[in-house]
């Protein structure tokens, strides 16, 4: 056994200096008292934060943010449509409180299948639809502005059949993907002017003239919000929207001008009080609901602005009954689920390479985001009350069948990211094996059972 004397002294290592602009601050010991309690919190907010980072840098984050968002506002919307249309149902379908609720489940159990088979559809296939789509949209429309059915003095109905369907909706996400296959094609082009503004600008607005003319201005807000929204995506100079919403700002101020009903809605939406039993009556009783429902909410079904005070609840004004029933919690978790939608998109749209799904999943953003803060922002009085529904909460299957194929696309989008691909790829070949592994194991082991 060597000893220490006879392997001789150990040589003098010298101590290196830690690298500047580096934090050792981890190898620090931490300190006492008060100071002890902020060294804990500064460690658990690093170590938290650290976390949060990892997990949104994995390859399937977008996917899974997709698909867990989408499937929340779809529960929470079928929940409040089944609450906020119970009455009215009562009273318009021979003591059924349920009809409603089962003709937006049918709309439902219709459109998942479409969202399906929207996420699998190859993007040349999807291009190939993208001029079909704007032609059959703009037909649509047409045929809406002259032989449409007005409901609530907006003729923006179609009657086909004993189906009533509202083109609009099916146009929105039309023009978007007409544009973006558009701007994709022109990809290298994009530095002229002219070649951002044509043809796209001129058939946005096309589109946009129709639903005007079928009196629906809330529609056509955010079919302008959309062509907005593509413009900016795709670099239009600023002068370009400061003109544009000028111009946009004196036309919609014209239009509500030659409409009565809508210059009372205009002159009373920031204080519906004013005129509470004329035109103030609908988002005076949306803030008495937003406002009864406090922190955590009066509970699923004891909404009392539903009977009968508010109008539109389980469509236009389901966000303040589902403020009423679910209270603070509810109504801010339904727009953190927009904004995690949102979120994820924009995280497509960042990594891809491919210039149609950028301005895809952008377009799909502004017109879902866009016009969540307008319904938001109407029955919060902070808007003009202009008939917009909540997108995935609201009733109707009008708007919820596009939405959900708008989805469907958007999680598409992020399950063919190269990294996604290749996780969920991995996920199925480690599935594959480990069926075909198990009934091997088992033989293995009984055969080493019996060997024994």
């Amino acid at each position: 056994m060597t000893t220490t004397a006879e392997r001789g002294p150990s040589p003098t290592r010298t101590a290196r200096p830690a690298p500047q602009g580096l934090d050792d601050t981890r190898s620090m010991p931490a300190p006492g008292g008060a100071a002890s309690a902020w060294w804990t919190l500064r460690e658990r907010v690093r170590t938290t934060t650290a976390t949060v980072h990892d997990a949104l840098d994995r390859p399937l984050t977008s996917y899974y943010l997709l698909l867990g968002a989408s499937t929340l506002l779809l529960t929470i919307g079928l929940i409040m449509v089944l609450s906020a249309s119970s009455v009215y149902s009562f009273t318009q379908n021979d003591g059924d409180s349920y009809a409603i609720v089962r003709r937006q489940l049918m709309w439902v159990v219709l459109g998942l299948p479409l969202a399906f088979v929207a996420s699998r559809l190859p993007h040349r296939l999807l291009r190939a639809l993208a001029y079909p789509g704007y032609v059959v949209s703009l037909a649509l429309l047409l045929l809406t502005a002259f032989i449409g059915v007005a409901v609530n003095g907006n003729q923006n109905w179609l009657a086909i059949g004993p189906l009533q369907i509202q083109p609009s909706e099916i146009a929105k996400l039309a023009l978007i993907l007409w544009a973006a296959h558009i701007y994709a094609n022109k990809e290298r082009r994009l530095a002229s002017l002219h070649q951002v503004m044509v043809p796209v600008v001129p058939g946005l607005l096309l589109a946009t003239g129709l639903v005007v003319f079928g009196r629906d201005l809330g529609t056509a807000l955010v079919l302008f919000a959309i062509m907005l929204g593509m413009l900016w995506v795709v670099g239009a100079p600023l002068r370009f929207f400061a003109v544009c919403l000028s111009l946009v700002g004196v036309a919609a101020i014209g239009l509500a001008a030659s409409d009565p009903e809508r210059v009372s809605r205009l002159t009373t939406f920031a204080d519906p009080f004013k005129d509470f039993h004329d035109s103030g009556w609908q988002p005076a009783h949306g803030l008495y609901a937003l406002s009864s429902g406090g922190w955590f909410g009066q509970g699923i079904g004891a909404s009392q602005q539903k009977w009968g005070d508010l109008p539109e609840a389980h469509t236009d004004f389901i966000f303040a009954v589902l403020g009423e029933e679910l209270g603070l919690v509810g109504t801010v978790l339904v727009v953190a689920l927009f904004l995690t939608i949102a979120f994820a998109a924009l995280r497509v749209a960042r990594h891809t390479a491919d210039p149609f799904v950028r301005y895809a999943s952008f377009g799909i953003v502004v017109w879902l985001v866009g016009q969540m803060v307008i319904n938001v922002g109407m029955v919060l009085a902070l808007l003009p009350v202009i008939g917009i529904p909540l997108p995935l909460v609201s009733y109707g299957g009008s708007a919820l069948l596009p939405s959900l194929i708008a989805l469907g696309l958007l999680i598409g989008f992020a399950r063919r990211e190269p990294e996604a691909a290749r996780a969920l790829a991995l996920r199925r070949r480690g599935r594959s094996s480990g069926v075909a592994a198990g009934p091997l194991a088992g033989l293995t082991s009984g055969r080493g059972r019996s060997d024994r």
